[in-house]
């Protein structure tokens, strides 16, 4: 009797979305039931899942992840590593499938995401910028800088 299982393989795949001119996606990506605007760049090993939208002229580089509900608006750049969150474990545990306790972020335009950073449920207005690292809890109505855990705006 063998102890050696092998493994269901999935392979990386770009389906049912809507791209607009000029997009440029670098395998291996997993996008699925989003619609990406005109002139847009997305890195390897980046999921986009499905219920997205992301506007003209962005660029998403490796190793990103960007889960339902999100949309990021025009111009902007999301850093490798960054990771938006739609579950905030608000009965202690993951909701699963259970969409209705999912919650929505929108991203403005202008907005660059650095390294690392990861995004909750949150609005974020145009014209930020949230440095590497930094974990945005609150939404951000100001335009500026801000960075940290949680992120602040950095005073001039």
């Amino acid at each position: 009797m063998s102890l050696i299982n092998s493994p269901t393989l999935f392979q990386s795949k770009i389906v049912n979305s809507i791209f607009g001119k000029n997009v440029k996606i670098v395998e291996p990506s997993n996008i699925y039931g989003t619609t990406i605007g005109e002139d847009c760049f997305i890195g390897p090993f980046v999921e986009i899942q499905k219920e997205t939208k992301i506007g003209n002229n962005c660029k998403i580089q490796s190793h990103s992840f960007i889960c339902e509900f999100v949309e990021i608006g025009n111009n902007c750049f999301i850093s490798h590593g960054v990771m938006f969150i739609n579950d905030l474990f608000s009965e202690g545990k993951p909701a699963g499938g259970d969409k209705t306790k999912w919650k929505s972020t929108k991203i403005g335009n202008n907005v660059s995401i650095g390294t690392n950073a990861t995004i909750l449920p949150v609005n974020i207005c145009d014209n930020v910028v949230i440095g590497a690292g930094s974990v945005v809890t609150k939404s951000i109505h100001e335009p500026g800088f801000y960075v940290g855990n949680p992120a602040k705006k950095l005073n001039k």
